[in-house]
């Protein structure tokens, strides 16, 4: 039997990134997956502006985006009427970076710290107690044995561990199907974004993807077929041609499958000492990459309280705060996505009702106030945790803000301050009142006296490791903020 402090069950984003996680902490997990290779299907393409600053935050989206041409974007979609991300401030724009991209170079990290993925390991059984988890699976050598301290079931939509737990996945099945593709196209509308509508309630979403390559959403009257049924080239050019006559031309697919709008979402995600985080939590449309981010945003949120309670530092009830947050934020892309589905007409129905909703919400999309509404649910940006305090404090359970802060003399980002996956106490009074209590912490909390700055209505702000402020110096004693966090400190504090 292998002895390990964490194992992760699926090697997708949310799988991958929840590794890299641990092992930024000084956690060592262990990354099962039933495939023998890498899925060469990318079901998403796009990396939203909250993922793309927790990439920043660990020194990882720069040699990420250095893997390949990935084209930038600052408008997205919701049913295919545009949204302006800038109307919620970032450094980052969205990038269109393929799953499969993303997958490649999440698993070159992990086993470049010597984390290899072991592939072909189908699991077959698993026993979960307060103590551990013991995981039974059929690999390319036998059966083999592996324990762990906690399980992460981040193995997709048809989770094996959840059908070993026999949980309940509630929510409604598929009801209606649609192609997604990278594809090469040619001709006056082969290089058009958005939503395009043909004849016969046919229609097409396009987007860069890398290179010349373009990610293809098709859907309308005719497309429906079992999952698992093969897309054919003639299938795809005959709704292409429904949607823009002889305006796109298919070059060559290069991947193609079939996907529907089948909505589920698992009660709990926390099951003892089994969490589900990815597709294994909760399934939806997938428009817009709203899936893989929020698999990624479900990673970053566990890993580093995982570590905590494997180090032993983890207060009571921390563990728990993973399925009180992430569970709502999953809830909110199962809704919007959902009514995404009905304003987009996906079935091809033809309904004339649709019509003036949408031309509403268009109009209503033209208020600044209602487009940053949008951009910020879309993107991720706007994600509160609900926190001891209450929402009097204006930074609390928001991430980080986007600013520059001079520590040491030094000029740096607020975002790198969390490179090494560490709690950040910035103290900005330059008096070191803080000092005495945070050198308590200093094995988990980095104490970091700041210059002031004018946008931050904080003495002082503790950021959890995932970069989300947990406390500032309008809530009392930083004390208080670090045990409910952080744990008890090296000794009593006051």
């Amino acid at each position: 039997m292998t002895i390990v402090d964490v194992i992760v069950a699926g090697a997708g984003p949310a799988g991958l990134m929840t590794a890299a996680e641990l092992s930024l902490a000084g956690v060592r997990p262990l990354v099962l997956d039933s495939l023998p290779g890498r899925n060469p299907m990318s079901r998403a393409g796009v990396i939203h502006s909250r993922t793309a600053e927790l990439f920043d935050q660990r020194g990882l989206l720069e040699p990420l985006l250095a893997t390949g041409d990935f084209p930038r974007t600052e408008i997205g979609h919701f049913a295919g009427l545009p949204v302006d991300f800038r109307a919620w401030p970032t450094r980052h724009p969205a990038y269109n970076v393929p799953q499969g991209k993303i997958e490649e170079f999440l698993e070159n990290r992990l086993a470049g710290g010597g984390l290899p993925v072991l592939r072909g390991h189908q699991v077959t059984g698993l026993e979960a107690e307060a103590e551990g988890v013991t995981v039974t699976a059929d690999g390319p050598g036998g059966v083999v044995r592996f324990r762990g301290r906690y399980l992460v079931a981040a193995d997709g939509g048809r989770s094996t561990i959840r059908r070993l737990l026999d949980l309940d996945f509630p929510g409604r099945r598929g009801t209606s199907a649609s192609v997604t593709a990278e594809a090469v196209l040619a001709g006056p509308a082969g290089t058009r974004q958005g939503l395009a509508r043909g004849r016969s309630g046919h229609w097409a979403i396009q987007f860069p993807l890398e290179g010349r390559v373009r990610r293809l959403v098709v859907g309308g009257p005719g497309t429906a077929a079992p999952r698992d049924a093969e897309v054919s080239a003639d299938e795809l050019r005959d709704t292409l041609r429904a949607v823009y006559g002889d305006e796109v031309e298919l070059v060559g697919i290069r991947r193609a499958a079939r996907i529907d709008d089948a909505a589920r979402q698992i009660t709990s995600y926390r099951v003892g000492t089994v969490f589900f985080a990815g597709d294994a939590a909760h399934i939806h449309l997938p428009l817009a990459g709203q899936g893989v981010n929020t698999g990624l945003g479900d990673a970053f949120n566990l890993g580093w309280k995982l570590a905590a309670a494997v180090h032993g530092w983890a207060p009571d009830g921390l563990l728990d705060t993973y399925h009180s947050e992430r569970h709502p934020v999953g809830a909110r892309v199962l809704a919007n996505t959902q009514t995404q589905g009905l304003l987009m007409d996906r079935a091809g129905t033809g309904n004339p009702d649709l019509s003036p909703a949408r031309e509403l919400l268009a109009e209503l999309l033209r208020v600044p106030g209602a487009m940053r509404w949008m951009a910020g649910m879309m993107t991720g940006l706007d994600i509160r945790y609900d926190m001891p305090g209450g929402s009097a404090e204006p930074l609390l359970g928001m991430r980080v803000p986007e600013f520059d802060v001079t520590v040491g003399g030094q000029r740096r980002r607020a975002h790198s301050l969390l490179s090494s996956g560490r709690g950040v106490l910035l103290d900005f009074t330059g008096s070191g009142r803080f000092a005495a209590h945070a050198s308590l912490w200093d094995d988990r909390v980095d104490h970091l006296r700041a210059v002031p700055h004018d946008n931050i209505p904080a003495a002082a702000m503790l950021i959890r490791p995932d970069g989300y402020v947990c406390w500032t110096s309008g809530l009392g004693h930083v004390g208080h903020g670090l045990r409910a966090w952080f744990g008890t400190g090296r000794s009593s504090a006051s």
